[in-house]
């Protein structure tokens, strides 16, 4: 079978190297030289054909990929679809938007990614993206260099990115698009807590044999009950560091770990940050999930209300199969929104969490309308 696409101009994806001085010496020892994916579109090229150098500037949108992925995986070769590229590149070619700049970051990390903020114990992801690649890009390439023609968009993890960012960096960004981004969290991440606590009784220091359990005892040693680890995280990561395959039990726990590391961290516990459930009884910490609530867009839509209304575009979708359940998290989301009187558009579709770049087809138009002179 031949996949048919329509033809049209590809455009050039730029790889250039940047040398990072705000992940320099990151807690995770991951490097701060990193690659960074531009995609200029056929017009840029045109242009610099016709004047020997161009004077057209162009929007730019950053691509924020979600949980262990990496920029320029959106860049690579895609079977029965296109990659993010080639998807920009048809979609000017069928005059559904107009020329854009597309950038891809890498941010992945040790922990398999991260949030697209601030941490002490993974690094400081916001200020990157913001105060050395935007300033980077803006110098290298002929973009118009304002918050007003620069957005972002994302799924997953990268869909929290996005709106994170319009709540709390709006003056970088000018609109941004969320696709399935983390929500809501009572729903979204406790559910697979117990399976993230399974996998790390694995890792648990004393051998368990069958017998008496003394409950009390066993829950309330090397505080637990403080959300900290008590040897077997770092069990954990140890192993899963040496293996080139995961298993799906063990990719659920390293994110959740990576959130509990994004949301709370804390430079005076072991590996940098603390746990919402005590890791021997499953119990709630109550002052830990705290942390994480202050964390869940749905809790920031008042506070940050100024920033998310100057918004020259705010997109929002999710599949109403989502098998994270990330649709009732858009539902709130969306809803708290327009309660707070925040211009915004939001879709559903019939879909769940996985595969779904198609919806692009709608961002980044969205995107460009919304960013364009």
């Amino acid at each position: 079978m031949t996949l048919k696409r329509p033809q049209s101009p590809a455009g050039t994806l730029v790889v250039l190297e940047h040398t990072s001085k705000i992940l320099k010496g990151n807690p995770l020892g991951d490097p701060h030289v990193r690659k960074l994916g531009v995609w200029l579109p056929p017009q840029y090229e045109q242009a610099a054909g016709r004047r020997g150098a161009v004077g057209r500037r162009f929007p730019v949108i950053y691509d924020l990929v979600g949980f262990t992925g990496s920029g320029q995986s959106h860049t690579n070769w895609k079977p029965f679809s296109d990659n993010v590229p080639e998807r920009a590149a048809r979609l000017i070619h069928e005059g559904k938007m107009g020329p854009a700049i597309l950038v891809f970051p890498d941010c992945f990390t040790a922990m398999g990614g991260n949030q697209y903020v601030n941490s002490s114990a993974i690094g400081n992801y916001a200020d990157y993206l913001t105060r050395e690649i935007i300033p980077f890009v803006d110098g290298q390439f002929h973009t118009l260099a304002s918050r007003e023609h620069r957005g972002c968009f994302g799924k997953s993890s990268g869909g929290y990115g996005s709106i994170i960012h319009a709540m709390k960096y709006a003056k970088y960004w000018g609109a941004v698009a969320d696709h399935s981004g983390d929500a809501y969290f009572d729903f979204v991440y406790w559910h697979d807590w117990p399976n993230t606590l399974n996998e790390l009784a694995k890792h648990r220091a004393v051998r368990r044999t069958a017998g008496r359990y003394d409950a009390r005892r066993e829950s309330a040693r090397r505080g637990l009950a403080e959300g900290l680890d008590d040897g077997r995280i770092k069990r954990f990561l140890d192993t899963v560091w040496k293996k080139e395959k995961l298993s799906g039990a063990e990719g659920h726990c390293i994110m959740n770990l990576c959130m509990a590391a994004s949301y709370d961290p804390d430079p005076k516990a072991p590996l940098g940050f603390r746990v919402p459930f005590n890791l021997e009884s499953g119990e709630l910490i109550e002052k830990r999930w705290q942390k994480w609530r202050a964390n869940d867009p749905v809790n920031l839509v008042a506070k940050y209300r100024d920033n998310l209304r100057s918004m020259r575009g705010i997109y929002i979708d999710c599949g109403w199969r989502d098998q994270y359940h990330i649709h009732y998290g858009a539902r709130i989301l969306a809803k708290r929104l327009a309660v707070a009187g925040i211009r915004h558009t939001y879709e559903e579709f019939d879909d769940n969490h996985s595969d779904i770049d198609y919806r692009m087809d709608v961002s980044l138009p969205f995107l460009y309308k919304a960013l364009k002179p």
